[in-house]
């Protein structure tokens, strides 16, 4: 399966597995991702990431998608919209440039996990990404979702 048959053939809630549903719907999958499909930058990287994911240890789960309901998993839609969401397996929410350290690691770029944890590149990666995810709407041409309180934080 390619990339993008991955993104869009992956359902809405986390039920991953290959081969059909499971009472435990990360038993295939170490982290499940939660993206916002409708952000052309985050879907691009998502992409990417799908095709470096060999052994598909990543499952993917697209937050704009209109049949999402973020209370499912005891999440705002606001909360989800904020900044990259990350379930682990054990059902541990990791957020931020953290959860892309555990994607970029389970793909095999610990080189580039090692270099953002360096004293002085740590605080500016989160700064810059912070940033970003606070005007992502509007940097990637959607302010008009703002307007549906997309932009606002918990």
């Amino acid at each position: 399966m390619n990339a993008k048959q991955r993104i869009e053939s992956t359902p809405v809630q986390i039920d991953c597995k290959s081969s059909g549903s499971s009472d435990n719907p990360n038993t295939d999958h170490r982290l499940a991702i939660f993206y916002d499909g409708d952000c052309p930058l985050c879907r691009r990287e998502i992409e990417m990431i799908q095709r470096k994911d060999k052994e598909e240890k990543l499952c993917f789960v697209n937050i704009a998608a209109s049949e999402f309901k973020a209370e499912d998993f005891d999440k705002t839609r606001q909360q989800l919209m904020a900044e990259l969401h990350a379930r682990k397996a054990n059902g541990e929410w990791i957020k931020g440039v953290e959860a892309f350290r555990q994607m970029y690691t389970l793909i095999g770029w610990k080189g580039i996990v090692r270099v953002s944890r360096l004293p002085i590149i740590e605080p500016l990666l989160n700064w810059a990404y912070r940033i970003f995810a606070r005007n992502r709407l509007s940097l990637t041409g959607r302010r008009g979702a703002c307007n549906e309180d997309l932009c606002q934080r918990d």
